[in-house]
């Protein structure tokens, strides 16, 4: 009886068996049919993935350069280092070597090395744009997980000399201030790509081809003169310490062109130097800074009222040194008694301009600021350009017309007042600036009579030469120049600070046939002078003087350098 029941339930253990082996049979069919079919596509895919890479080829970045073709930024080339935590030996030796090849300390390098495998991550950068030398050295090693990639970076070798011009990169190579922001896409190129295969620890096995060619960014041409530019940064940081100021801009403008041959601020940095930056050194402050330019105003009030019909030769009574308007005062430096126009301006009279601004239509003076472009950007297309301020009010107080006509209640940018200057020389002409290099002279806008023009700089030449006149130190041996001073107090949140001031020259040279406008402005000079006289003037006649000898602009005034070359036998 026991045999028979042992018989019985051995053909159902077999069957149960087969079952089982026939349902993993199937199984494994029905795997093979779905990765080798079904799948098959995707699973390629994955497999190249593994092995074959496209890489990206940086595309060199183009050059920029001033208007003789002197290099003001370049790429040179560099190299970042990375490693893959999974597959790199981070033995003592190992991290010594690296740190000191990067120049970082070793208990560091380990942490991160060792927290990105924590994170089972396959690639961390251990260094951006290091010197061909050392990675040719790190090179040697042939260290497993530890790689090079090559890259550019951007040098500046006029550093902060021409910094707020050109701006500066990140290190990407990517344009963040000045023109490498604004021609970025112009100069950035477009990279290439490729496609290689690759073993398990990362190297580059082979070379299968080329999707994409690089296409190198085009250089950009600058009307910046690099040895103008050297000058003015120069003499404008002497001008700084002599003064104690906090603050200066100038701007040289070629008048003929509209270019800009030098623009300078202070203080500035150094784009090579990315790891002392502070965010406030980066504006261009001679077209993002606006201010109330005093004095210098005075010139389109004066021409604003040759326009309305004023003779040059008026003689206006400032006698007593001051007048009330709106129940307020108005006052001059000096009791100067009855004084010409000339004079006015030699003098900076604001009783003077004021009592001719107020003898005209009150929209008449803010119809010819508006008219020569204040208010307005001068469209340079540099970032975060300002256009000042020049409201046009409902209704014209006679003090808000006579703060206007000297300086106040009014905001320019350096290069604004220089493009406004420039019209005098250009005999009405109003020509767009620009700092790149142009191959022709521009189509002006007429926004002035030429007669107009011609009075004005003859009166403004009497500002340099004439008695007691306010502008003797900007006087250059051998060239008739015609310019204005500038004082204005600066304001500030609660109104305006008492001793704190801007102190402006603008020059036009030679009067005979005008090439340059110079703009020099300084903000809160604390040093034994405040006023432009002695402060913006003398910087204006060095910039002036060597610009005038780097073009080789040929004298206009030989009686007076004659005078000065013989001694007097008295």
């Amino acid at each position: 009886m026991k045999s028979r029941t042992n018989v019985f339930f051995i053909p159902w253990r077999f069957y149960f068996l087969i079952t089982i082996i026939l349902f993993v049979i199937f199984g494994l069919v029905v795997r093979v049919v779905d990765l080798t079919i079904l799948k098959q596509v995707f699973l390629q895919h994955e497999g190249n993935a593994r092995v074959v890479r496209t890489l990206n080829a940086p595309a060199f970045r183009g050059m920029i350069v001033d208007r003789n073709g002197y290099p003001l930024a370049v790429s040179t080339s560099v190299y970042s280092v990375w490693v893959n935590p999974r597959d790199f030996i981070a033995s003592p030796g190992n991290i010594t070597f690296l740190a000191e090849a990067l120049t970082m300390h070793p208990v560091e390098l380990l942490s991160l090395i060792q927290h990105a495998k924590t994170k089972h991550r396959e690639f961390l950068y251990l260094k951006r744009s290091v010197a061909p030398e050392i990675a040719a050295n790190i090179a040697k090693q042939k260290q497993p997980g530890l790689y090079l990639q090559e890259e550019y970076k951007r040098y500046y070798p006029e550093g902060e000399v021409a910094a707020h011009v050109i701006g500066l990169t990140n290190i990407d190579d990517k344009g963040q201030e000045g023109l490498e922001l604004v021609y970025d896409r112009w100069l950035a190129g477009v990279s290439g790509k490729k496609s290689v295969i690759k073993d398990r620890l990362g190297r580059t096995v082979t070379e299968l081809k080329t999707l994409q060619e690089q296409i190198p960014g085009k250089d950009l041409k600058l009307s910046i003169d690099r040895r103008i530019q050297y000058l003015a940064y120069r003499e404008l940081l002497d001008g700084m310490k002599v003064n104690a100021a906090t603050s200066g801009s100038v701007v040289v403008l070629d008048t003929k062109t509209g270019e800009i041959l030098a623009m300078v601020n202070q203080p500035s940095f150094n784009p090579n130097n990315r790891l002392v930056h502070q965010s406030e050194v980066y504006r261009n402050r001679a077209v993002t800074d606006s201010f109330e330019p005093g004095s210098t105003m005075k010139a389109f009030s004066i021409a604003s009222a040759l326009e309305g019909g004023l003779d040059p030769n008026t003689v206006i009574d400032t006698h007593p040194g001051w007048m009330r308007v709106d129940h307020h005062l108005v006052r001059d430096e000096h009791n100067n008694g009855k004084i010409n126009v000339a004079q006015i301006l030699q003098l900076s009279s604001n009783i003077g301009t004021t009592k001719i601004v107020l003898s005209m239509p009150p929209t008449q003076l803010w119809g010819f600021l508006h008219r020569i472009g204040f208010g307005e950007t001068t469209n340079i297309g540099f970032p975060g350009e300002q256009a000042g301020s020049l409201v046009n009010h409902p209704r014209w107080a006679p003090f808000t017309v006579a703060t206007l006509s000297f300086g106040y209640g009014v905001s320019v940018t350096p290069l604004q007042l220089a493009q406004a200057y420039s019209v005098f020389a250009n005999n009405g002409m109003k020509l767009p600036v620009s700092l790149l290099k142009v191959d022709k002279e521009p189509m002006g806008e007429r926004v002035i009579e030429p007669r107009i023009a011609k009075q004005m700089l003859a009166l403004l030449e009497t500002v340099t030469t004439g008695k007691g006149a306010t502008g003797e130190l900007a006087r250059v041996p051998g060239y008739r120049i015609a310019g204005k001073t500038g004082t204005a107090l600066m304001a500030g949140v609660h109104g305006y600070q008492k001793h704190r001031y801007t102190s402006t020259f603008v020059g036009i040279a030679p009067v005979t046939n005008p090439r340059l406008i110079v703009a020099v402005v300084i903000h809160d000079p604390r040093g034994k002078h405040y006023y432009a006289s002695f402060v913006s003037a003398p910087i204006f006649e060095k910039i002036m003087e060597g610009t005038l000898r780097i073009l080789n602009v040929p004298p206009d005034d030989m009686e007076a350098l004659e005078k000065k070359a013989v001694p007097n036998s008295a």
